[in-house]
């Protein structure tokens, strides 16, 4: 996308992180950050001139050295149910074994069909897909984004509506990464900044912020809307059996305070008792692949 819109040539340089490496579990080794350092130590070592994240991986406090220039546009950032002959939620049997290594998903699974076992699973989309497969899982949860980029959407046998499952901050997008004072760089790299989808994420990461949540934490957000945009949130229990949901509408060039607002609300109706798990002030995001 760089090259085609600035005819600059762009070099991959592919950097394996404890995340890619560890079968530990993420709450286990550090949350979502353990995707992002390696990446960012590169790129402050110069090694790399720009990063480029899932944007869910991203922590939401502020790296030093470096400053996030631009958000593509977003792909769709539901959650997908990957079962075997084509199963949906409500067609899997009693205490069907369902795999994700996300509390939110597992959270929020729990409060669409309580019997269900979420069951703790690490490595890539293939690997998790293969115990299905093997018939070691019922089925997993994974992003929708994230299939369609490795070409799996024939493993898809529901999509998630967002009033079923909403998404973690930032799903289904890409954050690009940048040196802190690189003004030319930056401002070349803008070519590929989405001012919607960068608008609805930053709403998304402030209500995470705001609300202390970590990476145990299972909390939702998905905003959407370009002029007006509206802002859904929830925080759910980690056994889903009480959930917090909230929206909140506004000016998308006030993302942030939308984001921070709809968080205050949730926090003053007692989010803090499920957040409070998650480690407090770490704010490294809160999800898996």
């Amino acid at each position: 996308m760089i090259t085609e819109r600035t005819g600059r040539p762009v070099e991959i340089v592919g950097v394996t992180t404890l995340g890619d490496v560890s079968r530990a579990q993420l709450t286990q080794i550090g949350g979502t950050g353990v995707f992002v350092s390696a990446l960012r130590e590169a790129l402050l070592g110069g090694e790399v001139d720009l990063a480029v994240h899932s944007l869910k991986d991203l922590p939401t406090a502020p790296a030093e050295g470096i400053m996030l220039v631009a958000v593509p546009t977003r792909d769709d950032p539901h959650d997908a149910l990957a079962a075997r002959n084509g199963a949906k939620l409500a067609d899997l049997p009693a205490a069907a074994r369902i795999g994700t290594g996300s509390p939110r998903r597992a959270a929020q699974l729990l409060m669409l069909r309580p019997d269900l076992v979420a069951v703790p699973v690490r490595g890539n989309a293939g690997t998790r897909l293969g115990k299905v497969a093997s018939g070691e899982l019922d089925a997993v949860v994974l992003a929708y984004a994230g299939l369609v980029r490795i070409g799996r959407l024939d493993a898809v046998t529901q999509v998630f509506e967002a009033d079923e499952m909403l998404p973690a901050p930032g799903q289904g997008a890409l954050a690009v990464e940048c040196r802190a004072g690189d003004a030319a760089l930056a401002a070349l790299l803008a070519c590929v900044d989405d001012p919607a989808s960068r608008a609805a994420t930053t709403a998304e990461r402030a209500l995470l912020t705001t609300l202390e949540a970590g990476c145990l934490a299972p909390v939702g957000a998905y905003a959407a809307g370009t002029d007006v945009m509206r802002l859904h949130g929830i925080v759910v229990a980690a056994d889903g059996g009480t959930a917090l949901r909230g929206s909140t509408e506004g000016p998308a060039a006030e993302a942030e305070r939308l984001g921070r607002e709809l968080a205050d609300d949730l926090l003053r109706r007692g989010a803090g008792r499920y957040t409070a798990v998650s480690g407090g002030h770490n704010n490294k995001g809160a999800d898996d692949t």
